[in-house]
């Protein structure tokens, strides 16, 4: 019976059972606890950065679209200017870098904050060398309308002075031709004292005047060129037409043309020494190429085209009762 009194005498086992199930509930707790807190931090932190993405995008897409206005300005300066040389290509070169290293930093897809700063700073240098650059063409445009204009004035001015002075050559050539002209007037020789003696030749050779048609053989014609301040020295041609009783040329030897362009015949060319200022006698002799006849000789004295004397000689029929 000392079996009975052993088993009586042990203290009854306690049950565990409940605290492991409190243990594992608690540490299930925890556990979806954490897992809840976890998804909830990664939800946040994913929210962050979707957040950080889009921002990221936006300012992007800003600074795209400022850029591409500004190379829009660009491209509108230079495609207005095909050729900039000096200081404005110098500026349009580094305007095209500035635009490289931008279009460089906005193609990145994963483009920091650091370099969306720098681009927009780099977007605004550009816009700022843009704006030099226009100002500068625009003056430069404005000068040279300037100097276009005052090209413009000076052609006008100069076909105006071509024009004048081919008018004043004109003139000065009328001028010239008129005074040319005067002076050749002026020229004109003037025969005065204008005396015909109708003279027989003897066999022995001497002469005798006489009044006789019949008897006479030839003319000799005096007169005097008077004194003419504006006529030159040298040589001039007299030329004398004698005109028949009947008003016919007599003995012509040929013609020359008058100051009204008609055509003289003259018998006979005469050519003096002349000098300025001075009287010259003329004297010549004249045969006609047949018989004298009766009646009245105009003996016509020309020179330059003009008539500058002119005299008469009457001849009578010769012999006895007029035979």
């Amino acid at each position: 019976m000392s079996y009975s009194s052993n088993a009586a005498s042990q203290p009854p086992q306690k049950d565990n059972r409940k605290t492991i199930y409190a243990l594992l509930i608690g540490a299930l707790v925890l556990t979806w606890g954490y897992l809840i807190f976890d998804k909830s931090k990664n939800k946040e932190i994913i929210t962050q950065k979707e957040i950080q993405y889009v921002n990221v995008s936006n300012a992007k897409d800003s600074l795209q679209a400022l850029f591409n206005d500004a190379s829009a300005r660009a491209d509108s300066l230079t495609g207005s200017n095909v050729q900039l040389t000096g200081a404005l290509a110098q500026k349009n070169s580094e305007i095209l870098k500035l635009r490289s290293n931008i279009g460089s930093i906005l193609k990145k897809k994963n483009a920091t904050d650091a370099e969306l700063k720098q681009a927009k700073e780099m977007i605004a240098e550009l816009n700022g060398k843009i704006d030099g650059l226009f100002a500068e063409i625009t003056k430069l445009k404005g000068e040279n309308q300037q100097l276009t204009s005052a090209n413009q004035q000076l052609s006008t001015e100069k076909n105006q002075l071509t024009t004048e002075k081919g008018e004043l050559q004109t003139n000065l050539s009328k001028t010239q031709a008129e005074k040319a002209n005067v002076e050749d007037l002026a020229s004109t020789l003037h025969a005065s004292n204008i005396a015909v003696e109708a003279v027989k030749v003897k066999s022995n050779g001497s002469q005798k005047e006489t009044s006789s048609a019949k008897r006479a053989d030839l003319f000799i014609i005096s007169c005097s060129l008077d004194e003419n301040r504006v006529t030159p020295s040298g040589k001039k041609t007299i030329y004398v037409s004698v005109l028949n009783p009947d008003g016919t040329p007599s003995g012509t030897e040929g013609t020359f043309k008058s100051r009204d362009g008609s055509d003289v015949a003259y018998s006979n060319k005469v050519e003096v020494d002349y000098t300025t200022g001075k009287i010259l006698p003329v004297s010549f002799s004249w045969k006609p190429g047949s018989k004298f006849q009766a009646g009245e000789y105009k003996i016509l004295i020309y020179h330059n085209g003009f008539k500058i004397g002119e005299g008469k000689k009457d001849l009578k029929k010769g012999g006895f009762l007029g035979l």
